[in-house]
């Protein structure tokens, strides 16, 4: 019998066949599932794609799921979006943006991940599964587990935004607020896992978690007409997402899907928690770790386990990484609404002001074909946008009430216009 796929240390090669583990035993590096490429080749195909689902189980082949599994998500295959308006305020003519924020169930790439993770659960036989998160995988695995009828037990750090909480609770999870950042969950998280027979879809079915976000990489290939873009800008907070995308890229040339050409990865991340871009900054694969503090919580990993590999992804692809403040955090939010109608969350916001910054800085040119990657929805954190708008009064129904209305914020606008003239002087 053809084993499609195995679980091998990332450092020593040891092969750990199909089980619940994320850790090799000889030399405690992480595993990952390695796939037998020749017995996909005709399986993954352009065609066999095409006729697939409209979501990311046409891409089942290569992801590490039972044959007889029944996917319950249809999570992917989101727009790949052309952003000219945005693109013309930074300096892009060939910009992209591939949109999570609309992914199902819960709007985030995290619904990928975790569709693969629980379909591993099911095969292993467990009953119970959760996670620590810092939100977007707090409400997927929520979902998801309700779908399957699978108990759940997700911790998060106490700090968490509220939208992110509730989004959780409704479907029935045990939520468990911790009082610490992500780093100290996490920890906790992987005591339990050896504690009790729970599937964490983060610690002992991690490798088969991370797998799902090769998806991403895969759409992007297939909607841009079976092709590579010149860059990749993502935002990192663990450090998977822009490894498994590098992966995805990998396996299709691999397989002959695309022609082979370079792509440069370029990741971003908040200055209140940017271990990985101060790592590439410092041309290292070394991660030291930090103490988070910034809005973006979903990126507010301080110690990220796949942290030494996306640098080296970064590094070797020959792109950069890049970190910004809250506040360029929040006028990106608002900049990416207001010209592509896209209203992403904060680690959102993080990846547009990088891919502005590149722009401005020369390391990625005006004509190149670039996706950047927005990973979750804006209604889980409006909270950051509270203070930037205020409500207006409200007038009578009245056209001549209307009317004034209009004369007096167009007088507002012109005053401001004249203002920022005389500025510029």
């Amino acid at each position: 019998m053809t084993i499609a796929y195995e679980l091998r240390c990332r450092e020593c090669g040891k092969s750990y066949g199909i089980q619940p583990l994320s850790i090799c035993d000889d030399c405690f590096s992480p595993l990952e599932v390695s796939f037998d490429l020749d017995y996909a080749r005709t399986r993954f195909t352009r065609e066999a794609i095409s006729q697939g689902p409209l979501d990311m189980w046409r891409y089942r082949a290569l992801l590490p799921v039972p044959d007889s599994y029944v996917p319950q998500t249809p999570a992917g295959l989101t727009p790949l979006m052309s952003a000219p308006r945005l693109g013309a305020r930074i300096g892009a003519s060939n910009l992209y943006i591939k949109n999570d924020a609309v992914c199902l169930p819960t709007l985030s790439f995290k619904d990928r991940v975790v569709a693969v993770a629980l379909a591993n659960a099911k095969e292993f036989g467990f009953d119970t599964v959760g996670c620590s998160s810092t939100g977007n995988l707090a409400n997927a695995v929520a979902a998801q587990a309700a779908r399957q009828g699978l108990k759940t037990y997700i911790l998060v750090p106490a700090d968490l935004e509220p939208a992110k909480i509730l989004n959780t609770q409704v479907y029935g999870a045990t939520l468990v607020r911790i009082d610490g950042n992500y780093d100290h969950v996490n920890r906790l998280c992987s005591q339990i896992a050896d504690r009790y027979n729970w599937g964490f879809v983060n610690v002992n079915l991690r490798p088969y978690y991370a797998e799902g976000s090769k998806t991403f990489g895969f759409e992007i290939a297939e909607q841009l007409g079976w092709r590579l873009p010149d860059n990749i800008v993502c935002p990192m907070a663990g450090g998977s997402l822009i490894t498994k995308i590098r992966k995805a890229f990998s396996e299709l040339v691999a397989l002959g899907l695309v022609e082979d050409r370079p792509v440069k990865f370029f990741g971003a991340q908040a200055t209140g928690c940017s271990p990985i871009s101060t790592a590439v900054k410092n041309g290292s694969d070394i991660i030291e770790p930090q103490r988070p503090n910034t809005i973006a919580r979903s990126l507010a990993i301080g110690n990220p386990a796949d942290g030494p590999y996306a640098a080296r992804a970064i590094r070797a692809s020959g792109g950069w990484a890049e970190d910004v403040s809250d506040v360029e955090i929040v006028s990106a939010i608002q900049e990416l609404a207001e010209t592509e109608g896209v209203f992403t969350e904060t680690a959102g916001g993080v990846t547009t002001a990088v891919t502005a910054r590149l722009y401005a800085h020369g390391r990625i040119q005006r004509d190149e074909l670039t996706v950047t990657c927005i990973t979750g929805n804006g209604l889980k954190t409006t909270d950051c946008l509270q203070d930037s708008y205020e409500a207006s009064q409200a007038i009578r129904p009245r056209l001549a009430d209307f009317e004034n209305y209009v004369e007096e914020r167009n007088a507002v606008n012109q005053a401001l216009s004249l203002l920022g003239e005389s500025y510029a002087r």
